[in-house]
Parts: structure tokens; C-alpha cells; sequence
């Protein structure tokens, strides 16, 4: 975080919220340190900027067309410069199909983008989601659901997910993490340490498929920094070898660089930089870490 206006600016949004979801079940701080963190830097008790981001979960219920009343979940994390940069908003629900989720997402953030860019979102975020309720949130063949119809398959959905762990020590963990992306045919990397690194990208389906198993296991934290979701031409004859066209990786490893830190669990991020910057990626170091690489 750059200074103390853009944390002024998220601590408000964020008692904003409080005062519009009271319920106990409506608005849940998922990450109490981080949100503590940001009060005491707000209000003058700590000089360090907060060490980690802001993570809310808000649940609400809507109307969709054919007027049922559908449950949804929209989760936030602030990036360190919001609200000059947009949130990470993930938006989540039993009546949507990763498909559709994977087309509101899109939509949702092409809207905030053009619209929010430098202000405050979540609300507007979810009025959106409520003025839209009818074309996601809806199971009836009607000329709604029809207009979808060119909504991408979830296997003609190019995906890069950039996640983020507290640390990877864990010598199982990291056989996993290897074994199971050499299973499913994904390429990428990841870099143990703390923090810990790991990039996965392949058809959409199987990339999920690998954060399904990865979060079952046991973290301190681990989240979904970034993720990229690029649609392929479904009339296209050969889908596999559009796929293979957006992969930035060759192959799946486990990255080292040089260790530093006084008991030798971090990496030097300089180096980490150059590795994302000559895969086309080095815009990313800045999602994950706050400061632009060099």
C-alpha cells in the first residue's frame, strides 16, 4: 500500500458495509489480522502499512427472473493501491454454472472497469449483480437464457490462475502440487517459501479442477491473487491447439532462486521478477506483491 489515503479510503468502505449488512451471517471479515491491521494503520497505532490485504465476504439474496429467490456470495480482496486499481470480486452461487460464473465475472468486471476505475465498488457491484439477476440467475429455457447461448464452454475457456500461499514448506504439498499438474496436463510453475507461488493454466475445467484439490488441503492461507479467463473461438475445428496457443509455460516446475532471509525460507524476489517478466507475466509481480518489479 502506497500510503495512508488509499487505507483511509478502504477502512471506510469497509465500516460502510458493516452498517448496510449488520447481520452476522450478511458481512463476514474473512481475514481479522489484516482488517485489524488496517484499522491500527488508519488511525495512527501501527506506522507499518498493513502486511496483508483486505479480505470481505458479503451474502445476499435475489430475485431472478422466473422469481425465485436465489443465495449468492460476492467476495472481495482490495488490491494494496484500491481503489485505484479495481478488487479482486469473485461471485459465487449454487444456481450458476461455472460457465455462466465464468461470464458474469467477465461482465462484472468489464462494467467496473469502464465505470469505478479510481472510486469505490462494491456497491455498485452488487446493484449490478441485482440489475443482472435475470440473465445469470436463471434456469428456465427462456429468450434470456437463449441469448446465452454463445456463452463460452467451460472447455473452450482458456485459464491462468496466479495463487498465493502464506508459505509452501510442506515436502507432500509440493509432490502434489507437481504429481497433480502433471496429471491433468497443466502447465506453470511454482516457487516454495514464503510466500509461496503457484501458477496454473490450461482449460478452464481442469484448472479449477487442480484449485478444488489444493485448497482441500491444510494452510495458514492460500487465495486466488489473480486469475485470467480468455475465451476460445468455439467454432474453431482444432479447440486444443487454440488452448496451447495462449500457454506463457512450457511444461509444469518447481522454481528456486536464490534463498535469502535469516532462516532461509525466502526467495529472492528480483529474480522472481525476470522469470514472470521473460514468460510475458511481469505485470503480475505487482498483484501479488504491491510494487513493481525490477
Amino acid at each position: 500500500m502506497d500510503g495512508i489515503e488509499e487505507a483511509r479510503i478502504q477502512l471506510s468502505e469497509i465500516e460502510l458495509l458493516l452498517s448496510m449488512f449488520p447481520g452476522k451471517e450478511e458481512l463476514i471479515i474473512n481475514d481479522q489480522l489484516a482488517f485489524a491491521e488496517l484499522r491500527d494503520y488508519v488511525e495512527g497505532r501501527a506506522t507499518d502499512p498493513p502486511s496483508s490485504r483486505a479480505q470481505f465476504t458479503i451474502q445476499q439474496r435475489l430475485e431472478s427472473a422466473n422469481d425465485n429467490m436465489v443465495m449468492f456470495s460476492l467476495s472481495c480482496t482490495y488490491p494494496l493501491k484500491y481503489p485505484a486499481v479495481l478488487p479482486e470480486i469473485v461471485v459465487r452461487s449454487s444456481e450458476l454454472s461455472r460457465s455462466t460464473q465464468a461470464q458474469l465475472h467477465t461482465d462484472l468486471n468489464a462494467y467496473l472497469n469502464e465505470n469505478c476505475c479510481g472510486d469505490v465498488c462494491v456497491l455498485t457491484a452488487i446493484e449490478w449483480l441485482k440489475e443482472h439477476a435475470s440473465v445469470f440467475f436463471n434456469k428456465d429455457p427462456s429468450p434470456t437464457v437463449k441469448k446465452q447461448a454463445g456463452t463460452p464452454l467451460k472447455s473452450s475457456i482458456f485459464t491462468r490462475l496466479w495463487i498465493y500461499s502464506h508459505h509452501i514448506y510442506n515436502k507432500q504439498k509440493r509432490k502434489n502440487i507437481l504429481d497433480w499438474s502433471k496429471e491433468l496436463k497443466l502447465t506453470g510453475f511454482s516457487m516454495p517459501g514464503k510466500p509461496g507461488i503457484v501458477c496454473v493454466e490450461g482449460s478452464q475445467i481442469i484448472c479449477e479442477e487442480f484449485w478444488a484439490r489444493l485448497r482441500r488441503l491444510t494452510w495458514q492461507r492460500i487465495l486466488i491473487r489473480h486469475r485470467e479467463d480468455i475465451p476460445l473461438d468455439n467454432n474453431c475445428v482444432n479447440i486444443h491447439a487454440e488452448l496451447e496457443k495462449q500457454r506463457r509455460f512450457t511444461g509444469f516446475e518447481e522454481t528456486i532462486f536464490d534463498i535469502r532471509g535469516n532462516r532461509g525460507n525466502h526467495m529472492d524476489l528480483g529474480q522472481l521478477y525476470h522469470f514472470l517478466n521473460e514468460k510475458g507475466c511481469g505485470d503480475v509481480f505487482q498483484l501479488y506483491f504491491g510494487i513493481e518489479g525490477r
